[in-house]
């Protein structure tokens, strides 16, 4: 998934945001909160930062080309970077991002929630 791909699909979400910060990084949100990271590095395969379930974190973490999200994870959060190969497949990289997305979605109190008509709120 090239950089182009990544931020469309984030797009595609229901109520994202966008943001390039942190050193050039793509940064997608929803109410406010960051559900996907990407960064590109001179046409290299980019590192595509998403959170995880407990149990999809554990899986995932020591897997090629996988890893615990620097600084992220490192405070105890359940995120993943995706930043080597082998690569995720695009419709697998999609399907984290999506379940991302729902994860810090539902983080939101009921009343943001229910404001930006997430989750059936």
């Amino acid at each position: 998934m090239n950089c182009d791909e990544f931020n469309e699909y984030c797009k595609s979400l229901p109520v994202t945001t966008y943001v390039v910060q942190w050193g050039g990084s793509h940064v997608w949100k929803v109410g406010g909160k960051v559900f996907a990271i990407g960064g590109w590095d001179n046409g290299k395969y980019p590192g595509v930062t998403f959170k995880v379930s407990e149990i999809a974190y554990e899986c995932l973490k020591d897997e090629p080309g996988l890893r615990p999200a620097p600084y992220l994870a490192s405070r105890g959060m359940k995120w993943i970077q995706n930043y080597g190969t082998p690569v995720l497949s695009v419709d697998d990289l999609k399907a984290y991002l999506a379940e991302s997305h729902r994860i810090v979605s539902l983080g939101l109190t009921k009343k943001k929630q229910k404001k930006l008509g997430l989750n059936g709120q």
